[in-house]
């Protein structure tokens, strides 16, 4: 693709990006059909206006609009009438979803002496909406368990596993003890559901200045990090089990869905959790005793951190209204014409936990420049093969609600006509990021090519890739500079793409700026449009660019003759994987036959501080060699079946074989769900892509062939063969779907 390409590129002597010439190849076009779409991607990038992206932030932005908020609805409306304004068909559609939301909290430091937090975000004078407390939610964390414990207080770093290994090893227990972790290391939910497991009652959660207060620079207002009083908000719910509504796994929480009762719903949280800001948190971490920390778990308080636990004693006290409230996702429509049964579908929230303007406005107010322009070519005359759905959805921010009810209410249609998700959601200055299906990396890259990066006059795709020479590995500059495509990421979950690739195996990605903005104000009533106008995107020229990226991607998977799947980087990134596997593996192996070694020489014993005692770990099974061969051959498989349709496509193309585009669209668009399984993963089957899952303990964070990694991780020896063999059934599908297509591409049937 370099060399095809290299008039899209750009040398290192920074000329400006200018106009790829029309014998350039378009993925997925006909040579016919590429002046007819370069022609109108020109007239749609021409049209996003950053001034209206500005205006639209104020105005989104002006109120708090949480779920069941009077401003949320009134934001869902006016979004509405803009869709309808731009020529599209659409519509609200509601759903009625379990939001818990705070009655009382309290948190009080009862010895050796007394303090009572404030949990309270402070109003300040220059920033004009951060006063509007009648109408903020309350700092918490939504889905904590309602509960009213006392127990001592231990430090527990960033509440991971790791972190229970060396309190272990230290004679630390926090069984019936209150827990206080950092922000960070891991999605905030995994906090709680650790410590429950560990036998804590409570659990409190801060954001430490290393992370991003003033150790990252001047705090809010002088600066963009979290003042002393910042608090982070945030949903605890066990999304790794399921995301959306807990009281209606799997299906769309419709007025008539069969609920479970709360205490039936296995996402909320065991314990009761809130989160509270340094200022708060100094006092209680400061009244710790025991062992100083080691130097990787210390912050950024003027304090010595202990792990306790006491002589600081807690009370913790948490209730909630836990009643339904109506989410109103504006969903908005351009009708196809000859493949109007093939969907591309484009989303973004529009939901906040207070006023939200970079999560999730800066996004959303693109999507909508988006939609702006695609319905004035609408308006001009132009008619896109596919049907294009946009998207704004309520309800993200406590659990991806209105994304995963929509899309679980229209499953069957979903899996029978959907192309392809396009995510976004915050966006600010920098570097394109891009994470995704890796059958859509190579499209993506030509997409990155076409997009100019405002700042740099380069393009999108040449400035990520200077960056990667700069910043990146040995291996990364090495492929930055000879891969034809930079690498994109694997997507596990914490946006609106997660029903769509992980649930139902669309082929999704998510796309936005950023990078070059330090900030400390997510999920805080600091998260509003003086922040947003004063330290990130200020002239919203980004806001631009995520509007031209993202609109030229939904036009080319609308308009190309064949869809642009490919499936030899798909191949390569797999097999990635495998090789990490195998290495996880040998590692694993080693570090536990190290360690049953120094148990037996009964190292720690000889090395304890009597002062400081440690005791030994519990020794482990030692690790069983693991039978990857099944995966290897799929992977076989699938490398040969990749490089049979790369030619098979490549000669289409050039010869024109317009007579079977339509049929091989059709079987395309089942590629993603061929990685797919009906039984899901162990313990969680609503996850059911073989490729890519949120971790069972980071959350967000991608864990790529989750059921073989996971089992190797976490011990689980006697599921890894069992695992292997599933993600080899899902590869060595893909590989068959793919050469029927090949075959089919060459004139076969």
């Amino acid at each position: 693709m370099r060399t095809l390409l290299s008039s899209l590129l750009l040398s290192a002597t920074g000329l400006a990006l200018t106009p790829a010439p029309v014998d350039v190849p378009l993925r997925g076009f006909f040579p016919q059909s590429v002046q007819a779409e370069r022609d109108l991607e020109a007239r749609f990038k021409a049209m996003p206006d950053p001034s209206r992206m500005r205006e639209a932030m104020r105005l989104l932005s002006a109120r708090p609009h949480h779920v069941g908020s009077a401003y949320d609805r009134t934001n869902a409306d006016w979004i509405l009438n803009q869709f309808k304004s731009y020529g599209w068909d659409a519509h609200i559609e509601n759903f009625d979803v379990l939001f818990p939301t705070p009655v009382e909290r309290v948190v009080e430091l009862v010895a050796p002496t007394t303090f009572r937090a404030s949990l309270q975000e402070t109003a300040i004078s220059l920033d004009p909406t951060s006063n509007q407390q009648n109408e903020q939610l309350p700092s918490y964390n939504a889905y904590s368990a309602d509960g009213d414990v006392t127990g001592p207080l231990v430090f527990v770093n960033y509440g991971i596993p790791a972190d229970y290994e060396e309190l272990e090893q230290r004679g630390i227990s926090v069984k019936g003890a209150i827990v206080i972790a950092k922000y960070g290391g891991s999605w905030r939910g995994i906090k709680p559901k650790v410590a429950a497991e560990h036998g804590a009652v409570g659990c409190l959660i801060y954001s430490d200045p290393r992370d991003d207060g003033y150790a990252g620079g001047d705090v809010f207002p002088a600066g963009p990090m979290r003042p002393a009083q910042g608090v982070q908000r945030g949903s605890v719910a066990d999304m790794p089990t399921y995301p959306g509504d807990p009281l209606t796994p799997g299906v769309g929480a419709t007025k008539n869905a069969k609920r479970l009762t709360v205490a039936q719903a296995p996402t909320i949280t065991k314990i009761p959790v809130l989160p509270i800001s340094y200022g708060d948190a100094q006092p209680l971490l400061s009244a710790l005793g025991g062992p100083a920390v080691p130097a990787a778990w210390r912050g950024g308080l003027p304090i010595t951190y202990r792990f306790g636990p006491g002589p600081a004693k807690v009370h913790l006290r948490v209730k909630s209204d836990w009643s339904l409230k109506t989410l109103y996702d504006v969903i908005a429509k351009l009708p196809g014409t000859t493949e109007a049964d093939q969907w591309i579908i484009r989303g973004n929230h529009h939901d906040a936990w207070v006023n939200g303007a970079e999560d999730p406005i800066s996004g959303l107010v693109a999507e909508l420049e988006e939609a702006r322009a695609l319905g004035a070519l609408y308006k001009q005359g132009w008619r896109p093969k596919r049907t294009i759905i946009y998207a704004a959805w309520d309800g993200e921010e406590p659990g991806l609600l209105g994304s995963t009810e929509w899309a679980e209410a229209h499953a069957d249609e979903l899996k029978a006509h959907a192309v392809a998700y396009l995510n976004s959601d915050t966006n600010s200055r920098g570097y394109l990021g891009v994470a995704g299906s890796h059958s859509l990396e190579k499209f993506i890259n030509g997409v990155a090519m076409d997009v100019e990066d405002p700042e740099s006059g380069v393009s999108s795709w040449k400035r990520v890739q200077a960056s990667t020479i700069i910043n990146g590995s040995a291996e990364a500059r090495r492929e930055a500079r000879d891969r034809e495509d930079l690498r994109i990421s694997a997507l596990g979950s914490g946006s609106d793409y997660s029903t769509f690739i992980d649930h139902l195996g669309v082929a999704s990605l998510n796309l936005g700026y950023g990078g070059e903005d330090e900030g400390g104000i997510y999920h805080s009533i600091y998260d509003d449009f003086y922040w947003y106008t004063h330290f990130s995107d200020t002239s919203f020229v980004y806001g631009r660019a995520l509007a031209q990226a993202a609109g030229i991607a939904v036009l080319r998977l609308a308009n190309a003759d064949l869809l642009p799947f490919a499936f030899t980087n798909l191949a390569e990134t797999i097999q990635t994987y495998v090789k990490d596997l195998q290495s996880l593996r040998e590692r694993r192996a080693e570090q536990i036959a190290e360690r049953n070694r120094q148990i037996e020489e009964g190292v720690f014993k000889f090395t304890s501080d009597p002062r400081e005692p440690i005791t030994a770990p519990k020794r482990q099974r030692p690790a069983p060699q693991l039978n990857f061969a099944p995966l290897l051959n799929a992977l076989d498989s699938l490398n040969h079946a990749a490089s049979r349709y790369d030619r098979s496509y490549a000669r289409a193309v050039s010869e024109g074989h317009t007579g079977v585009a339509k049929s091989v669209n059709e079987r395309l668009i089942q590629a993603e769900r061929a990685l797919t399984s009906t039984e899901g993963l162990k313990g969680r089957p609503w996850y059911v892509h073989m490729l890519y899952a949120p971790g069972f303990y980071t959350g967000y964070g991608v864990k790529t062939i989750p059921g073989v990694r996971e089992a190797i991780e976490q011990g689980q020896w006697e599921d890894a063969d069992r695992e292997i063999a599933r993600a080899a059934a899902a590869v060595e599908g893909e590989a068959t779907l793919i050469s029927g297509l090949a075959t089919t591409l060459s004139g076969g049937t």
